[in-house]
């Protein structure tokens, strides 16, 4: 295809389009100097940071404490602060007019990463992004559990324009009592290519993109790491087991060191190449499904750089408009 001529491409996980316009498109080095630069604190402890150990006075409680063997904590569970969604009363719905309302029930955690300010998953080491990784699977495990759970959803939020509001490193975890729509969504796209196909949509895709292996940034024995064929922005990458499974909370020891390597290469990856970029990443899992749906549901990790800003179009429309080609991105990933 002509660099300088726009395509658009169907994302069969979301049921979009994305249009490819190239022709906006910057020099990968440009894109660099734009991401906004994080430069590490000088020292690996603030102070005024309440995620910093000897701070404890200023969390809100302890959840789920993991210790080294000179039994310094190295991962922290804590309540947030300020929650989306807390636990007190019930969900049941009332019409107001037109309208429908109920109580924000839920529970609202932070991960803490690191007891090191300046250390976040890029930096981490193979057996401190493994213990990550186990305090993930166990907290999704034991909040699911919890009655009256419908979704439990991880993410990270990393830099301003990506929502962070404390650089020490962290993650969360909320658990709704109710399925967003975009994860409805998603479930209907995966059911829909199952009942056509016979096949898991997660499980074709891994195999074309081995196939054609323009995208893939790195590949274990476990998962596979790539730039989606429709990205909807530049350098957007899919960490995805290779062993389908519909629940990360399934998941096995060898597959939460898989996902662990997984995530610190690629992470690491993105903030070498483009300078610490902002980004977003969630971990798209349903905790509940039926047999028939399990056949059909794929969890992944879906890493987004804040590099582009959506504009009244893709507003107006719901079609992402990206200016760079995800083979070109995944080039520039492994150069």
């Amino acid at each position: 295809m002509n660099k300088t001529t726009n395509e658009m491409r169907y994302n069969p996980v979301i049921g979009e389009w994305v249009i490819y316009a190239t022709s906006r498109r910057t020099r990968p080095d440009e894109m660099r100097s734009q991401t906004g630069v994080h430069t590490p604190p000088v020292l690996s402890h603030e102070p005024s940071c309440p995620f910093c150990p000897g701070n404890e006075h200023m969390l809100p409680g302890i959840l789920l404490e993991v210790t080294d063997n000179s039994n310094n904590w190295t991962v922290r569970v804590v309540p947030n602060r300020y929650p989306a969604l807390t636990p007190e009363g019930n969900s049941i719905e009332s019409d107001i007019g037109v309208y429908r309302v109920m109580r924000g029930i839920g529970k609202h955690e932070v991960i803490i990463e690191s007891r090191y300010h300046d250390r976040p998953i890029g930096l981490l080491s193979i057996e401190e992004a493994q213990s990550l990784i186990k305090v993930y699977n166990r907290r999704y495990r034991d909040l699911a559990a919890g009655p009256g759970i419908r979704t439990v959803l991880i993410f990270r939020n990393h830099g301003a324009t990506a929502g962070t509001s404390l650089a020490h490193p962290h993650s969360q975890i909320i658990a709704a009592g109710f399925v967003p729509r975009l994860i409805m969504d998603r479930k209907r796209q995966a059911l829909s290519y199952f009942n056509t196909s016979g096949r898991c949509l997660f499980c074709r895709l891994i195999d074309d993109e081995i196939q054609d292996s323009r995208r893939i940034l790195f590949a274990n024995d476990h998962f596979i790491g790539f730039v989606p064929y429709a990205a909807e922005t530049p350098y957007e990458v899919w960490v995805v087991p290779k062993t389908h499974r519909g629940n990360f909370g399934d998941i096995s020891e060898n597959e939460k060191a898989g996902l662990a390597e997984s995530l610190q290469s690629v992470i690491a990856c993105l903030r070498f190449k483009l300078n610490d970029p902002d980004y977003n990443f969630v971990i798209h899992s349903i905790p509940f499904a039926e047999v028939l749906e399990a056949q059909a549901l794929h969890w992944y990790v879906h890493i987004q750089p804040r590099l582009t800003t959506p504009a009244g179009f893709e507003m107006g429309s719901g079609i992402r408009i990206n200016p760079s080609l995800p083979e070109d991105d995944a080039a520039f990933l492994n150069g």
